[in-house]
């Protein structure tokens, strides 16, 4: 009997499954897995962890003093609770955690470092080697920069929001542990551009860019790894199979498994050496030069970021309405409040829908809250499936009691 695409895919590369809440990283048991603003939003939805929410801002507050601010308060909560849920992640993970710096301070090095650095002492804290942590930090000039000094120092960095050459010659020139990128996303801004309904795999402008970023660090000997998500179809997944590693959502993880025939290994190490690159160097200069003129890698690059930041802000005002909650006893109030905003952090419009080409979080949590897969969620759809989704469970999709290696970065 022949094999899958799957368990061929497996034999040249780290397949990734991408399910990123806490539930599911508990019962998928992945190699990585990430804690982020929407991780810990998701959490709050949850009556089981009620309770460190409670627990947290309460100490946040006592920490903080008298003459601190509600804001000030709530940002050190936030931390405390990102390093929190990270601890707990790599109580079932044998990986390493991503846990994301604030995008808001993406154009500023010095902070980020600074953020970083505390970070990684809150988890040093708790007796968690930085080998298992990643800072996951956005593909800015100024990110790069930091990620350079915080890799000397022996604090691993995961860029993200990586869309162009540029991005991905510097990331490795700094010495970046690994970098990742959304292939659908790319596709997604040609074929809106373009006006094209469809690109045949081997052509699709988002693997044509993560095979030159392939090519050009294997040719040249680069060590930082490439992750690849976002895919649309299992077409796109097999032009990229032998990549280093590939996050790829349980509904197409499904369609692997039935799918056979022979699946050949596009991206290898030796066929780099064959490729046509010329080595440059990427300073200031040239990255904001090269950056203006690729109007996708410029255009998704500030879509991440205000989504990743609109995330944030969302969840810093669902901690302040708790913590006023807690303050005024109003304790059952607390379980309801985030849910108009997480809605309103993607409405990017404000049209009371959500696009997919708003949608800025993961690509398998908006298929599965999509419940009539037209497209558009709508407040109703977010309120019935908020919890299913960031659920993801791989029972229902036939993947119980498998052994797939798998992360979530």
């Amino acid at each position: 009997m022949s094999k899958t695409w799957l368990e061929q895919l497996q034999q040249i590369t780290i397949v990734v499954a991408d399910a990123r809440d806490i539930r599911a990283i508990e019962n998928l048991k992945p190699q990585d897995a990430i804690t982020n603003p929407a991780l810990i939003t998701a959490a709050a939805q949850m009556p089981e962890y009620k309770d460190i929410f409670h627990q947290t801002l309460l100490q946040a507050k006592q920490d903080a003093g008298a003459g601190e601010t509600i804001d000030q308060i709530v940002s050190l909560a936030v931390d405390r609770l990102l390093v929190w849920f990270g601890q707990k992640i790599l109580k079932t993970i044998t990986g390493r955690v991503s846990t994301q710096v604030d995008a808001r301070l993406c154009y500023d090095t010095e902070a980020i470092i600074a953020k970083a650095r505390y970070l990684v002492s809150l988890y040093e804290a708790n007796n968690i080697s930085r080998e298992r942590i990643l800072m996951k930090i956005a593909s800015t000039w100024e990110g790069i920069r930091a990620a350079e000094v915080l890799e000397k120092e022996g604090i691993h960095c995961h860029l993200n929001l990586l869309f162009g050459i540029h991005q991905a010659i510097a990331c490795a020139e700094a010495g970046v542990t690994l970098v990742s990128t959304l292939v659908g996303r790319i596709g997604d801004w040609f074929k809106k551009e373009s006006g094209r309904e469809f690109y045949p795999a081997a052509r699709d402008p988002g693997v044509l860019s993560v095979s030159q970023f392939y090519n050009y660090y294997k040719k040249f000997g680069y060590q930082t790894q490439i992750m690849v998500a976002g895919f649309r179809n299992i077409d796109q997944i097999a032009e990229l199979a032998g990549c280093d590693l590939l996050a790829i959502s349980p509904v197409l993880l499904k369609k692997l498994q039935s799918t056979t025939g022979e699946l050949p290994r596009q991206l290898v190490p030796a066929h780099a050496a064959e490729a046509h690159f010329r080595k440059i160097h990427i300073d200031k200069y040239t990255f904001y030069n090269m950056h203006e003129a690729d109007r996708m890698a410029y255009q998704k690059l500030e879509e991440g970021i205000v989504g990743m930041s609109k995330t944030l802000v969302a969840l810093e005002q669902l901690l302040a309405q708790w913590l006023e909650c807690l303050e005024n006893k109003y304790i059952n109030s607390c379980s309801c409040l985030s849910l108009g905003n997480i809605f309103r952090v993607y409405d990017f419009d404000g049209d009371g829908f959500i696009s997919r080409e708003e949608w800025t979080g993961i690509d398998a949590v908006f298929d599965a809250l999509d419940v009539n897969h037209d497209g558009i969620i709508t407040p109703e759809e977010m309120a019935g499936g908020l919890g299913a989704a960031f659920h993801l469970s791989f029972n229902s999709l036939g993947f119980a009691n498998k052994s797939y290696e798998m992360k979530n970065l």
